[in-house]
């Protein structure tokens, strides 16, 4: 009976934890300030922390088994599906970090929530495949690539449909969850349409990421990459991954297809609205006309505090101006093809 009462306060405690956290990561989401500014980072840190916690409570429980269907599992638990799609999208919001560390742990969350999703039945879409194991394969001939960039554009018109249609359904939902008497097929309802958004917005991060990280790379080699500040020695990133018989697990053979869906202009004001990279409009053009103008003010300084010290070069200076102004008046030198 004590065994059972201990299991009922830690779901309890787990629900509670999850709930608080998702306040925030709403919170976060929605928010007007900027990702990169301190309360919005601490707040990043925090619900990564809280998550990460949840995610180790669900690991010790033994919530979850690849042995399981989607409709086997109970309504309640159907939520923590979502951490490691949760976690990857605050790891990417991260500052003041290697952004190279960011980008595999984020890649890593995504990829195992994907496969979770696909292993419980919630979407039968495969994990992408990363483009080193493409690169691999044996080269595509002409026809070959005309009818995958043919398959390729019906999913992304497949998608866009399916996000349209899942948004809407989700914004029905939530009204009907609002209800004091919502019962349990809407909630599940709610939980695997809310788990089928999280599976589209997963693909879109992965192909971004696909997208930065030959960047990251030429950055990385050339020596500009940012690097964090010497006052904040974050600890590494390392990703937590709900599992039954541990509560970390290395995850390897990282992969995703493919072919972008952005252009290089797209990417960056994608990673602008986050907060990671900085916004150009944001820099001044008079900056610039400012330092032009401070240097000849400066020469103008110096040149009158020559004259008032007689130094002899800028006197001589100044005397050799002045003869040649007399010997060559302006305008002289300006007669080409004059008559």
């Amino acid at each position: 009976m004590a065994q059972g009462t201990s299991q009922s306060t830690d779901e309890e405690s787990l629900n509670i934890l999850f709930d608080n956290t998702m306040k925030i990561f709403d919170k976060i989401e929605n928010g007007n300030e900027a990702t990169n500014s301190e309360p919005v980072q601490m707040n990043i840190k925090l619900a990564i922390s809280n998550f990460e916690k949840a995610t180790n409570l669900v690991s010790i429980s033994g919530m979850f088994s690849r042995n399981e269907s989607l409709e086997e599992l109970p309504t309640e638990t159907l939520q923590y599906l979502l951490l490691p799609a949760l976690l990857g999208t605050l790891s990417l919001k991260l500052c003041n970090q290697p952004r190279k560390d960011i980008v595999n742990v984020a890649e890593i969350y995504f990829r195992d929530f994907l496969q979770r999703c696909k292993d419980y039945g919630v979407t039968e879409v495969e994990v992408p495949q990363t483009s080193i194991k493409q690169n691999n394969n044996r080269p595509q001939t002409e026809q070959a690539k005309i009818a995958n960039m043919v398959l390729t554009r019906e999913e992304k018109i497949k998608r866009y449909k399916e996000k349209k249609e899942l948004k809407a359904k989700l914004t029905t939902l939530s009204k009907a969850m609002s209800a004091p008497n919502a019962d349990d097929h809407t909630k599940r309802e709610y939980l695997t349409t809310l788990l089928l958004n999280y599976v589209n917005q997963a693909l879109d991060e992965l192909n971004s990421i696909e997208q930065e990280k030959p960047l990251l790379e030429y950055m990385n080699t050339h020596g500009r990459e940012s690097k964090p500040s010497q006052r904040e020695r974050a600890p590494p990133l390392k990703p937590v991954i709900i599992t039954k018989d541990a509560i970390q697990k290395a995850v390897f053979g990282l992969g995703y297809p493919s072919l972008p869906t952005m252009t290089i202009e797209e990417f960056y004001d994608k990673r602008v609205r986050d907060g990671i990279f900085p916004d150009a409009a944001n820099i001044p053009h008079s900056t610039i006309q400012s330092s032009n103008t401070d240097q000849d003010e400066a020469e103008e300084i110096r040149k009158e505090q020559l004259e008032e010290t007689d130094d002899s070069d800028e006197l001589e200076r100044k005397r050799n101006l002045d003869e040649y102004k007399d010997d060559h008046r302006r305008g002289w030198g300006n007669r080409y093809n004059r008559s």
